[in-house]
């Protein structure tokens, strides 16, 4: 399941020419096969017209979240953090309706950990801003290059952003967004977000009750499974630590992780177990959701799934006014949310998403028959939700796939307040 280029694959710090070069590679073999003559498949894909693009990403690198509890620790040092010329892009942050940035209590929480080098935890590096720049400059190769579908020059008219609020997310989508257009800008460059209780872009277990419950009891019974509580204690025994120290391998993954994509002195553990830690890590997670417990796959990415669905819907009717509707659609989120929306898309790999990887959403209308295509791509690489017959997907058949699992808000709500719902009638 795990490669044996896992180091080079997820962890080693970024080749940006070589990797930029493979996705426009892969993009321009995709391009040519839209525009092929006497296509064989439902539709004459050179009559196909690029209408919508929605991009979900992930950060680019960072500072781990909680340090090891190892004596030589790992030095995080505050040269990490320089910001790269070719970066800088002015941008404000307001909540969804334009009002004052809201308050990030997990910045805050991030804050109160200082790293040994001097540096905080989860902190945004240069090696994140390249990476994220370099997701922009792919993404200028695709729809302002090869198919002038965007404006060279950014313009808001034609781009919504939505990021988590959490510094690292602001500054990634800032980092892509000077990649995209070059710095270049027509008007204000803004960014979306809200306050942590309405977050819907990640896992919310603080507001959804039911999900924070279910996924607790899971964490806990993970760590008992035969395989990754015996791979944990070896793993834990190798680095010296005593079986009584809290830490399991989604710790494990997040530092070495960290660590290996800044070329940092890592554990050397951690080096020779590679491979296994990553591999637990993603059975934890896929224990912890479990692909078929649908609710708990609807209240971790349900609601986001209807965002995604209503501007699809939004795009294809024709009544909806243009100035409610944008050519592309930037969302910033974490691990965490790709892993149960691969899942419920039916493209998970069982690698752990890396860092500054983007799950592209494209929407097509055949220009003689006005149907409406989807088509998928994570990681640069098309994809075959599940449900559809082909990568090129009907959009009847990809929304009958995302409907499985899209919840709306009122739904959602529903669903996150049953435990508590449940409680009081057995209290009663």
């Amino acid at each position: 399941m795990i490669t044996s280029a896992f180091n080079m694959r997820v962890w080693a710090p970024v080749g940006v020419l070589t990797s930029l070069a493979y996705c426009f590679h892969q993009r321009r073999v995709a391009l040519a096969e839209l525009r092929a003559a006497g296509d064989q498949g439902p539709a004459d894909r050179s009559l196909l017209e690029l209408k919508m693009v929605q991009v979900v990403f992930r950060h680019g690198a960072r500072s781990p979240l909680k340090p090891l509890p190892l004596e030589e620790q790992v030095e995080w040092n505050p040269r990490l953090l320089e910001v790269p010329p070719q970066t800088q892009f002015n941008y404000t942050v307001t909540d969804l309706a334009g009002g004052p940035k809201p308050y990030s209590p997990y910045d805050s929480q991030y804050s109160r950990t200082t790293l040994k080098g001097g540096m905080l935890a989860g902190q945004l590096t240069k090696v994140g801003m390249q990476q994220m720049f370099a997701l922009g400059e792919r993404l200028r190769m695709n729809y302002v290059e090869d198919i002038p579908f965007l404006s060279p020059t950014f313009n808001p008219q034609e781009v919504f952003a939505r990021s988590t609020n959490m510094y690292r997310n602001l500054e990634s989508t800032r980092c892509l967004l000077a990649g995209l257009f070059q710095r270049q800008k027509e008007g204000p460059v803004i960014i979306h977000t809200v306050e942590a209780d309405s977050e819907v872009l990640y896992p919310n277990y603080q507001s959804c009750q039911n999900l924070r419950q279910r996924i607790r009891g899971r964490k806990e019974a993970a760590a008992l499974q035969p395989q990754i509580s015996v791979d944990l204690k070896e793993v834990k025994e190798e680095m010296g630590l005593d079986s009584s120290v809290e830490v399991d391998f989604l710790i494990l993954l997040d530092n070495m992780a960290a660590e290996q994509v800044h070329s940092l002195p890592s554990c050397p553990t951690l080096k020779r177990f590679a491979q296994l830690i990553e591999q637990r890590a993603v059975d934890t997670a896929l224990y912890m959701l479990q692909w078929e417990d649908r609710e708990s796959l609807q209240m971790a990415v349900g609601p986001f799934l209807h965002i995604l669905e209503s501007n699809l819907q939004k795009a294809v009717d024709p009544a909806t006014p243009p100035s409610k509707i944008r050519k592309l659609y930037l969302y910033a989120t974490h691990d965490v949310t790709l892993i149960p929306l691969l899942m419920t898309l039916g493209i998970f790999d069982h690698k752990w998403p890396p860092f500054a990887v983007d799950l592209t959403m494209e929407l097509y209308q055949h220009q003689e028959s006005k149907e409406w295509f989807v088509q998928l791509y994570y990681n640069g690489e098309e994809q075959v939700p599940r449900g559809c017959p082909d990568k090129l997907c009907p959009l009847d058949k990809f929304l009958n796939t995302m409907s499985v699992y899209t919840v709306s808000p009122e739904k959602y709500h529903t669903l996150c307040s049953q435990a508590q719902a449940m409680k009081i009638e057995s209290e009663k």
